[in-house]
């Protein structure tokens, strides 16, 4: 193997610090976490005035430097982001792996377009981005089959599991192809207490931990680490209009609008799985 091969392991070690790192125990649940050292690369990304001030206001719910330090993402990646929406971590993700990696969005086609009018209005902010469809059975529009160092998912799965034609399985698949052996998956999405009744992952937005596992492990990827980065204790998870109950969605509007704002975002599980070798 190659120097470079090396030394990207090193960076990948030190950006992971001290993660709890599992040896197939913790089957639900989520570790302790010791905060991981940040790239200066990453903090300036993270810093940059060039983005958006609603998107930094999010960050103390988000710990986009924690986040990305957890799941190892170095600047020479290259990074596929599933679904980025509104382009919260696509400002962040794009200009922080410009010129060494590189960075897709991948969407449907209406994700996809709204990326593109993102791209042309804010130049700035999103800098070089590529574009791919997901998930989807034509292998040209794919991002290419093991070409992928990371695959990041924020606040997704959940919204694969419900409908009238759930696809979380063919998701991960697709996933599990993008990557190259050894490639990090990242998960981060609303957490159901292992207790609660399953069904309600079919409508509130929250999933379990061991549901998340289960369909990664079962597209071949396993688990090594997780983190409690983006808990919330004050989240019972059992709001009236589910996670959207929470900012920053407030889907009741006024109603009992301070009380929900006192919550904050909602609980979060942050999840590590590798492609193996």
């Amino acid at each position: 193997m190659s120097a470079s091969y090396f030394a990207r392991g090193l960076i990948r070690a030190a950006l992971l610090g001290s993660a709890l790192v599992l040896a197939g125990g913790c089957a639900a649940g989520t570790g302790s976490f010791a905060k991981p050292q940040a790239s200066p690369a990453l903090a300036a990304a993270v810093a940059s005035p060039n983005r958006l001030p609603a998107y930094v206001a999010r960050d103390p719910y988000r710990h986009p430097v924690e986040t990305l330090s957890f799941f190892g993402v170095a600047p020479d990646d290259t990074v596929v982001e599933i679904f980025p929406g509104g382009g919260w971590y696509t400002e962040i993700l794009a200009p922080y792996v410009a010129g060494r990696g590189a960075y897709y969005a991948v969407a449907s086609d209406q994700g996809l377009a709204n990326v593109r009018r993102m791209q042309q209005n804010f130049p700035q902010r999103f800098g070089a981005v590529r574009l791919a469809n997901f998930p989807t059975d034509d292998a040209a529009k794919r991002v290419p089959d093991g070409s992928a160092d990371v695959v990041l998912t924020f606040r997704n799965v959940h919204n694969w599991m419900m409908g009238d034609k759930p696809y979380a399985d063919v998701a991960f698949r697709q996933m599990f192809a993008m990557l190259k052996p050894g490639g990090t998956l990242g998960v981060v999405d609303h957490r159901l207490p292992e207790s609660a009744d399953s069904a309600r992952e079919r409508s509130s937005g929250y999933l379990k931990v061991s549901t998340v596992r289960r369909l990664a492990e079962a597209a071949g990827f396993r688990l090594v680490a997780a983190s409690d980065i983006n808990a919330n204790p004050a989240d019972t998870a059992d709001w009236p209009e589910g996670v959207w109950t929470l900012p920053p969605t407030l889907r009741l509007k006024d109603k009992d609008r301070a009380r929900y704002l006192a919550v904050g975002e909602s609980d979060r599980m942050t999840l590590k799985f590798v492609k193996p070798r």
